[in-house]
């Protein structure tokens, strides 16, 4: 199996990463991987990876002339994926906000702690068709997260998913639903001849919630 894809986070291949790793074998999708710990080794970006997904990797494990590389490869046409967590995009410990990766990504990260942890329904929805949601019962069946990363999407970009919260409150045995403000879920975009992506929330516990067994 040819190696397409390096994977980035997720802290180990035997904890949050096993989720990813799994779905990607299944699908016989060839991946080197590199935990959470492991500082960025530039030989990586010479070898002939089709994309890239960081999810939980911090930014402050590549150099900045790493990530600057990294960027022109995107613009080379390297594919490009993000995916939400404590270390993701700004997060808790991501740092991405304000390095060559802000002009990258499809979405607007903010300056501070983006996580938003959801203790109430946070429900998908989609909002355009697109290849990559093809066959997945959104209409029929509709699931939900634990958490995500709040961005914003920038012009030029195609949300295809949101993110729904809803508050809600039990009084007089009935429960009554509160809608709060949407948020973008999967982002997709064009840098140069690479395209690029952001998914909000996590693709392992606990923010993946409903999510993993939908």
């Amino acid at each position: 199996m040819s190696k397409s894809v390096l994977y980035l986070g997720d802290t180990g291949l035997r904890e949050a990463a096993s989720y990813l790793a799994g779905v990607m074998t299944h699908y016989q999708i060839g991946f080197d991987y590199v935990s959470s710990s492991e500082k960025f080794d530039s030989g990586w970006l010479s070898r002939d990876y089709r994309a890239i997904v960081l999810s939980d990797y911090p930014a402050g494990n590549f150099t900045g002339d790493q990530l600057q590389i990294l960027a022109q490869k995107v613009q080379n046409g390297l594919g490009l994926l993000m995916i939400g967590g404590w270390e993701s995009f700004s997060g808790l410990g991501g740092g991405y906000t304000h390095t060559p990766l802000k002009e990258v990504l499809p979405v607007v990260m903010q300056d501070g702690d983006d996580r938003v942890n959801s203790s109430s329904p946070c429900l998908i929805e989609k909002n355009m068709d697109h290849p990559i949601l093809e066959g997945l019962p959104f209409e029929e069946e509709v699931t939900g997260v634990g958490g995500y990363n709040i961005f914003r999407a920038k012009e030029d970009s195609r949300t295809l998913l949101s993110l729904r919260p809803f508050q809600v409150r039990r009084t007089g045995g009935q429960y009554h639903f509160t809608e709060k403000e949407t948020a973008p879920l999967l982002v997709l975009g064009d840098y140069g001849r690479g395209r690029v992506a952001a998914f909000a929330s996590d693709v392992a516990p606990h923010w993946v919630g409903g999510l993993v067994d939908w």
